[in-house]
């Protein structure tokens, strides 16, 4: 209620101030703004706290029209969870929000990247991650969390939410992988039959959420990846380091990969093991002693296989991870 207010004051602030521009503009005698270095400082925190609060509109209004989407996730839990802005928007200008946690005392052990909602209509992808974060226990890690990387596709009208972005692209599809141009169409024409829901669009990276996902690959550099999907039941790995055989009741499955998606750019391409939770039912959640157990074995997963990077290099694998990943580029 408290952001809500600010905002309003805020913007119906912004609103008079507009208002009277227009009134006066016609006879008012301008006067230059003072741009000296004295009023500079004054000037720049005037900025950030404009640009503070209209990102925090941003992602007050993201959080309405998730509580408006989805019944398992309300306002309250939405604000609660302190999103951040990330700076991206998707192709609705809705904006890509994310959260970071850090350990509170000691070593990081590593750092983890958790994806939730790539594909729009998968909806216990998203409400799992927010339920997660509600109580967040992530060990000694150093988390990034994504609880909704594709809002254009969870956010269409009542009834309509799909697979793809706004611009019917599977972003699942769009990750630059090896010889993208011509095995990600020839894949969508022969093995997909150019199914409108495995789109890979025009050319990889094309779409606003996989280039800004692409990019915390490249900045935050994650030592694992986490995403979540739904309906297959299991669980599938890609890359370097050995797989668990389950989390919770989900077992292990390897469903493999194809031209342009986060299991191929990810796990095989950039060497970083990536851990995808496939839940049972894409409207569901499972129960809530099988939400925790999912969370506790994923943390025990990786503190027993994940070791942090070496930050001077891109990607640091031991012989056998190089042996594999060449084996798996050359299937």
């Amino acid at each position: 209620m408290a952001v809500t207010i600010l905002l309003s004051c805020f913007f119906s602030a912004q609103a008079i101030n507009v208002q009277a521009a227009d009134v006066w503009a016609p006879t008012a005698v301008m006067t230059p703004v003072d741009e000296s270095p004295h009023f500079s400082p004054a000037l720049d925190k005037l900025d950030s706290f404009r640009n503070y609060l209209l990102n925090l509109y941003d992602v007050n209004q993201l959080c309405r029209q998730i509580d408006e989407k989805l019944s398992s996730i309300s306002y309250t839990a939405c604000i609660n969870s302190d999103l951040d802005h990330s700076g991206a928007y998707s192709n609705k200008r809705k904006v890509i929000a994310y959260r970071d946690f850090k350990p509170a005392s000691g070593p990081t052990a590593g750092r983890v990247l958790l994806v939730g909602g790539i594909h729009g209509d998968e909806y216990s992808s998203v409400t799992i991650v927010f339920k997660w974060l509600q109580d967040f226990n992530g060990g000694q890690f150093h988390w990034r969390v994504v609880p909704l990387l594709n809002p254009d596709g969870l956010l269409m009208p009542p009834q309509k939410s799909q697979r793809m972005n706004a611009n019917g692209v599977d972003l699942n599809r769009n990750f630059p992988t090896p010889n993208w141009e011509k095995e990600a169409v020839d894949y969508w024409v022969n093995r997909t039959r150019k199914s409108k829901r495995r789109y890979p669009g025009t050319a990889a990276l094309s779409e606003p959420e996989s280039r800004w996902l692409s990019e915390q690959i490249d900045t935050f550099k994650p030592d694992a990846v986490i995403s979540v999907h739904a309906p297959h039941g299991i669980v599938d790995f890609d890359g370097p380091q050995v797989p668990p055989d389950n989390l919770g009741p989900l077992e292990l499955r390897l469903l493999g990969t194809y031209p342009g998606s986060m299991g191929r750019y990810i796990g095989v391409f950039k060497g970083i093991p990536l851990l995808t939770v496939e839940l049972e039912s894409a409207l569901r959640l499972p129960e809530d002693d099988d939400v925790e157990r999912i969370w506790s074995d994923t943390i025990a997963w990786l503190n027993d296989r994940v070791v942090p990077r070496n930050e001077s290099e891109d990607t640091l694998l031991t012989e056998d991870t190089q042996r594999r990943d060449s084996s798996t580029r050359s299937e």
